[in-house]
């Protein structure tokens, strides 16, 4: 009996030993089956053991012609010599460590091309080699990826590097991390020279504080999807000023964190030039003009002071005739003193002596007073709206009365038929604004652009010298003031003053 258990015992100890065993086989195969690479064990004689069903679905290969058979049977012969896989394999086998990656392309029967990095691994049993694990990891899509991403930044980079404006970026804290072309041409330092560099080290001295200030803005949060935008003067490694238009904004990471800012600067070098040869242009445009109006309004007075003058030297001429050659005479050389005395007027600054505080309604309502008489003869129907309170301006109340005089008189004489002037105004955003609007002829569009112009009129011959609103602009101008004006043709035209407020 004795016997016969443990003929019992021993068989069932097989029998699980083989469950066991069989067990592990099959835990083992669905193991390599969940891998997502391809594994193949193989023995010392180059045979495949074992292939996991990446491999099968990736090579369009069965396990039955598989298994058992060479790696040089699996492989294609090309294949299998630029791997050198028989030696690389004898090497696991004979020193148990594995080999460095590789990288290999690999094209299967019908299949397109994949490229693979593998590894081969030694698999120990008892501190000695039984197989080698080649492990391969298709790789296609990382490596296109990383094609298309280094592709992208080689463009942006040479986007970077062929852009004729300075572009360059820096931390936090205003230190720089990359220095184009551009910049390293315009201010004479190599990228590794101002690496790490302070930006507004590269500014006037005068100018640095403003520049850590911007940039100390433009790092707040409530500034931090806006650009900033400024003209600083790029100091160069020769000690020159260049003028640089900038462009700032924040650089942010993969997790939309701000971690720098881009600057990009344009030289204005060529543009100050365009500047200064153009407002030379219109400067000369504007004394050609000044200069044939002024000769032309002296000049008529002048002929007939002549004209008179010259009667006056004839013996046989009446008494009458004599007193009236000598009025014209006089009458001639007061309009003549009254242009110049306008041309004085108009290029004359005023000085702060000549300013003090005014209320500038107290202005408004007697300058309305000394044109309502004309008003009525021409059937003006005048309206006014002004605050209760005073409006209090640093001025000179008896130019800005002229001012007001000559924009009165010149809607008066816009409405020659009658009409209706509106005087308003109104306080915002610490200005007064005066609106002087008519219901007169209007100004066309053409004219619209030239009536702030020094001689320019569209009065009639005889009945303006063309001063009036250019001494308007520049009384108004020395006030820190500003003049603007709306009209159509046929509707009338509104005027609009504004002075900032007391």
């Amino acid at each position: 009996m004795e016997a016969e258990n443990f003929l019992m015992e021993a068989n069932r100890a097989e029998i699980y030993q083989e469950d066991s065993s069989d067990r592990y086989k099959n835990l083992f195969a669905i193991l390599l089956d969940a891998i997502p690479s391809s594994v193949l064990l193989i023995d010392r004689h180059l045979c495949i053991v074992s292939a996991n069903l990446n491999f099968l679905e990736k090579n369009r290969r069965s396990l039955s012609n598989t298994v058992g058979y060479r790696l040089e049977d699996v492989f294609p012969p090309v294949i299998f010599e630029y791997m050198d896989l028989a030696r690389r394999i004898r090497q696991v086998f004979e020193k148990s460590q594995p080999t460095r990656g590789e990288r290999i392309t690999y094209h299967a029967p019908g299949l397109p091309i994949r490229i693979y990095s593998y590894i081969i691994l030694p698999f120990c049993w008892n501190g000695v080699v039984e197989n080698a694990i080649l492990l391969m990891e298709d790789i296609t899509e990382q490596v296109h990826l990383s094609e298309e991403v280094h592709r992208i930044e080689r463009h942006l980079a040479s986007i970077v590097e062929s852009a004729n404006d300075i572009i360059l970026s820096t931390d936090m804290e205003g230190r720089i991390l990359t220095w184009n072309t551009a910049a390293e041409k315009l201010s004479g330092y190599a990228l590794h020279e101002v690496k790490g560099q302070s930006f507004f080290e590269y500014f006037a001295k005068e100018r640095q504080e403003e520049v850590m200030l911007f940039l100390s803005r433009l790092k707040a949060k409530e500034n931090r999807e806006i650009s900033q935008v400024a003209e600083w003067d790029l100091v160069t490694r020769k000690g020159d000023l260049i003028p640089i238009s900038w462009v700032f904004s924040t650089m942010k990471d993969e997790l939309a964190q701000t971690v720098g800012m881009v600057g990009v600067g344009r030289d204005l070098t060529e543009r100050r030039k365009f500047e200064m040869q153009l407002f030379r242009s219109h400067k000369l445009a504007a004394l050609g003009v000044m200069a044939g109006g002024i000769a032309h309004e002296i000049r008529n007075p002048l002929a007939v002071c002549s004209s008179a003058a010259q009667f006056l030297m004839e013996d046989h001429i009446t008494s009458e005739f004599r007193r009236e050659c000598a009025q014209k005479i006089q009458t001639g050389i007061q309009k003549a003193s009254i242009i110049i005395e306008n041309l004085l007027k108009f290029g004359r600054p005023l000085s702060h002596s000549d300013m003090t505080e005014i209320h500038l309604i107290s202005v408004l309502k007697e300058t309305l007073m000394l044109i309502k008489n004309q008003g009525k003869i021409q059937k003006i129907q005048i309206t006014t709206h002004f605050p209760k309170g005073s409006v209090r301006i640093n001025g000179n109340a008896n130019l800005l009365q002229q001012v007001f005089m000559n924009l009165f008189l010149n809607a008066i004489h816009a409405m020659p038929k009658g009409g209706r002037l509106s005087i308003s105004t109104e306080s915002m955003d610490g200005e007064v604004r005066v609106h002087i609007k008519d219901t007169g002829h209007g100004i066309s569009k053409m004219a619209i652009e030239k009536i702030f112009d020094p001689f320019y009129t569209t009065s009639t011959v005889g009945k303006g010298t063309g001063l009036g609103l250019s001494i308007c602009y520049s009384i108004i101008k020395h006030h820190l003031g500003s003049i603007d004006v709306e009209s159509k043709e046929g509707k009338g035209s509104t005027f609009t003053v504004r002075f900032p407020i007391l």
